[in-house]
Order: C-alpha cells, then sequence, then structure tokens
C-alpha cells in the first residue's frame, strides 16, 4: 500500500506539473512520464487511482474541489437555493445571471486536469504491457474502460455547462504537446462521450468484489448509466431506456426501503446499495461542503419555498406525515440548512464537525436511473409505464400528495410531473440546472416556461424581467469561456452571448 500510495504521489506529479503559463498548464517535465513511470502493473494502477484523486481536489491548487463546481454549476442558477451571508459575489452573479468572463466558476480548470490523467492512462498504459509480463489484457481493459468512463463524465459536465469545449483527446506529456485548440460543436463532443462510454462498456467489470469499490470506482454499470443521462441530454429516448434497462436488470442496484433511514444510508454512511457512483471522501480527504452550509460560515441555504410548494406540509393528520427527502434529509426545515453533506442524523439535531465532512458527492444513484427511464419512455408515448416508475420512487419516499395529482394518461403532464419529481428526489445533488435546462430545449425550447417558473423563484422582483430576457437567449443558459482561457488560447471563441 505505501508503494501504491509513492506512485500515486509521482503520477500526479508528473501529470500535472506546470512549467509555462499556457492553456492546460499539465506538462510534466520532459521524458520523466514515458522513461521512469510507464513500466509495471502497479504504476498503472497508481495512475487510475490518480484519475479519482484528481476529482476530490484541485492537483494544481489553482482552482476549487470539484465538488464546489459541481454544486454551483447545477444549483446556482436554479431554485432550490438561497445565498448565505458568506456568498461570493462571482456566486451572487451567478444567481442573478450577470455572469462574465472573469467569473472565477467559469474556470474548467480542474476538470480538464482530470481529463489529462485519463489521456494519459489510455494514451502510454497500453507499452506496458510489454514492459511487465504480469499486466494483462484484461488489466489494460479495465485500466482503460475507468479512464474512457471518467474521461466522459467530465465532458458531459462540460458541454452542458459550455456548449462548445475543446475536445482534447492527447495527453499533454512534454513540451510538444503544448498547442491551442479550437473548440468542438457540442454534437462532436457528445458522440465522443457516446463513443467513449460504449467501448468502456465492454472494457469495465460488472463488480471488482467489494461493494464500496463498485460505488467508488467505475463499473460497467456506471459507464451505462452515464450513457443513459448523455442519450436523455441528445433526445435520443430509445437508446437511454435500453442503457437504464441494463442496470434496472442486473440486479446489482435497488431503492432503500422505508424501513430504513434515507439519510443515513445514503448520505452519512454512503455506498449504499442505492448508490452507483460516488466520490469517496473520508477524515484525510474531507469535501469543501461544511463551510458551504454550515450556519456561521454559511454560502448557501434551501429556498424556503421548499417544504411548502415541493415537499409538502400535512396539516391534516394529528401526526403529520412527511415526504422523508425533505425536512431531515435535504434541509432542515427550522433553518433552511442544506442537510444532505452536513448533517449527522436523519431528525435534524445534529450537524458533523468541520473534520466530520466526509459526506461522499452522488453522481448517480438508481433512482436516477429510474426517472430517467421515465422520462425516456413517456417522450416516445408511454407515460402510463413512465408514472408506474415514478410511483415506486414516490411510494418509497411516502411523497405526500398535494397540487397536481400525477396525470397518467397525458405525455405533457407526465413531463412537467416527472421534472419535479426529480426536484424532490435529488435536491442539491448538482441536477437541477441541467434538468431544467434539457426540458426546456426539447423541442426546440418549447419548454422554455420551466426556466422563466425557477427564475421567478430564485430571482428578486427587481431583476426578473432583465433575467427573463437572457433566459431567452438559449445561448445564455451556458458559461462564458474563462477570459484567462481567451487570452491564453488564440484559438478560442468566447461564447455568443458574452461577446
Amino acid at each position: 500500500m505505501k508503494q501504491l500510495l509513492i506512485y500515486i504521489s509521482m503520477f500526479l506529479t508528473l501529470a500535472g506539473a506546470a512549467s509555462c503559463n499556457k492553456w492546460l498548464e499539465l506538462k510534466p517535465n520532459d521524458g520523466l512520464v514515458r522513461e521512469d513511470f510507464w513500466k509495471t502493473k502497479e504504476q498503472v494502477s497508481a495512475a487510475v487511482t490518480g484519475i479519482y484523486a484528481s476529482m476530490l481536489g484541485s492537483v494544481s491548487g489553482k482552482t476549487l474541489a470539484m465538488p464546489e463546481y459541481l454544486f454551483v454549476w447545477g444549483e446556482a442558477r436554479a431554485d432550490m437555493v438561497t445565498p448565505g451571508f458568506s456568498v461570493k459575489p462571482d456566486e451572487t452573479d451567478i444567481i442573478n445571471m450577470n455572469i462574465l468572463p472573469t467569473n472565477s466558476f467559469a474556470n474548467w480548470r480542474t476538470f480538464y486536469e482530470t481529463i489529462n490523467y485519463c489521456n494519459t492512462v489510455i494514451k502510454l498504459a497500453p507499452n506496458v504491457l510489454n514492459q511487465d509480463n504480469t499486466f494483462t489484457q484484461d488489466m489494460l481493459n479495465r485500466a482503460l474502460g475507468e479512464a474512457l468512463t471518467i474521461r466522459a463524465l467530465m465532458y458531459f459536465y462540460l458541454v452542458r455547462t459550455f456548449d462548445q469545449v475543446p475536445l482534447k483527446l492527447e495527453p499533454t506529456v512534454s513540451d510538444n504537446d503544448l498547442s491551442s485548440m479550437a473548440k468542438s460543436p457540442s454534437e462532436a463532443i457528445l458522440n465522443q462521450i457516446v463513443a467513449d462510454l460504449r467501448a468502456a462498456e465492454n472494457f469495465l467489470p460488472e463488480s471488482y468484489g467489494n461493494s464500496a469499490v463498485d460505488r467508488g470506482r467505475a463499473t460497467r454499470y456506471t459507464a451505462s448509466t452515464i450513457l443513459a443521462d448523455t442519450y436523455l441530454w441528445m433526445e435520443k429516448y430509445t437508446e437511454c431506456a435500453a442503457q437504464c434497462d441494463k442496470v434496472i436488470n442486473s440486479g446489482r442496484y435497488g431503492l432503500i426501503g422505508q424501513e430504513n433511514s434515507l439519510f443515513n444510508a445514503l448520505f452519512w454512511q454512503g455506498n449504499a446499495v442505492e448508490s452507483i457512483f460516488e466520490l469517496q471522501f473520508d477524515a484525510q480527504k474531507l469535501n469543501p461542503f461544511f463551510n458551504m452550509f454550515a450556519a456561521n460560515s454559511r454560502r448557501w441555504g434551501a429556498a424556503s419555498h421548499l417544504m411548502e410548494e415541493v415537499y409538502g406540509v400535512d396539516a391534516v393528520n394529528t401526526i403529520p406525515l412527511k415526504d422523508s427527502r425533505g425536512d431531515g434529509m435535504a434541509l432542515r426545515a427550522e433553518d433552511a440548512t442544506i442537510w444532505k453533506y452536513i448533517g449527522a442524523n436523519d431528525a435534524g439535531t445534529a450537524l458533523r464537525t468541520a473534520d466530520q465532512s466526509y459526506a461522499h458527492w452522488i453522481f448517480y444513484r438508481y433512482a436516477d436511473i429510474l426517472l430517467m427511464k421515465a422520462e425516456a419512455i413517456n417522450q416516445l408515448d408511454q407515460p402510463l409505464e413512465a408514472s408506474r416508475l415514478v410511483k415506486t420512487i414516490r411510494e418509497r419516499a411516502t411523497a405526500l400528495d398535494f397540487g397536481d395529482a400525477m396525470d397518467s394518461t397525458s405525455k405533457s403532464s407526465m413531463e412537467e410531473f416527472i421534472l419535479q419529481e426529480r426536484e424532490r428526489e435529488f435536491a442539491f445533488e448538482g441536477k437541477r440546472w441541467y434538468d431544467l435546462v434539457r426540458n426546456a430545449k426539447r423541442n426546440n425550447y418549447a419548454g422554455i416556461r420551466y426556466l422563466l417558473n425557477s427564475a421567478a423563484k430564485s430571482i428578486a422582483p427587481d431583476m426578473q424581467q432583465s433575467a427573463f430576457g437572457k433566459l431567452r437567449d438559449r445561448n445564455s443558459l451556458f458559461m462564458p469561456i474563462f477570459l484567462y482561457e481567451l487570452q491564453t488560447n488564440k484559438l478560442l471563441v468566447q461564447n455568443p452571448f458574452y461577446k
């Protein structure tokens, strides 16, 4: 284990060291990677582990930890969060849709660092077959599958956030690899994501033989899940449903039952039977969430309308019924604390301490598979079948019936209800903005009302008309290219809305 840690440290240093101020400052010293590192199966294993390590925190130290971007990108422009007293000016600008190219959250460096580690494994691991006769083709395939899956996941976040980005598929391993790159069309990026994931499905194991490992490393079903999400974004609904079925029919995942605490299983203990892929924080590697959500340093809280309008309040029964995903799981209702990441129990009475800030960041869980399939088959004119999947989720959560009832005979009604159910199920998990945009852009942006209704809830009244005008420009839905990247890569062109 000590030797493996040394290899990981070497890999992150070599693959992430910068020597000049150019775009993607990821160059190691010439020759070191090829000549001194890529010789044994242990070094390949360390390189793959280094990919996951890079997602836990910025290796360069020049940007924020990845989950902080994932939260802000997925939640700040939507309607489930509210700024706290310590909110950053750049975050306030995102909330109000006044994003400038100097906004620190438009910096994609952390994602390209991880992409570079993936590219390095994909490029250099195959030669280890010639260096180490104990390194087998199966071992190589697994390494390639993991790298391809994580690279695809990184590009999936980038394409949904920026629309067009440079599609870099070769590693930066020497001075000769440092060059400017233009942006690629979003269609080309999405097609590359699909190609990577389809290849990864064939390379990856169904299981590593350990439940916790299966949740923290890419398996065949991780690739299938990301592929389902990609197809959903691409409006390829038959393909999305087929990928969801692969995960459902595997028998390896399931919803946590009503007899268990959702909060304790998913967010306190982690690696639950419902989890498909999550970042593995621990006491040695803490997440950034304590200072983001704790009362004495709060940058983000839960929006005030959530309990009444999203989860519902039972004013009829003597012992009120409650949606188990609301108070005590997603948030603490009494003070609007985002509870998933800093709570210590499902009663809302105990907080994690700063040194306990190691709740995992969940990319995907089984509930997501069921609701993605429901959304896909509803678009294929199967609202009744979609409603059955949604009902499964709602029964598990003891969801309250209030407002508009689920109409299983109407495709349009089910579209809206599934979006609402995703809001309840995945609060603060970095999905809300992407869910709104995906539904808004369908059928040539016929669903723009989803974005406008969200802005009406989240933006101050005196700024709403300006926000509404911006949202009607499709280019405003994507972040600007960070100014530093424009200055150092002359082939980059600013996204149209920000010119």
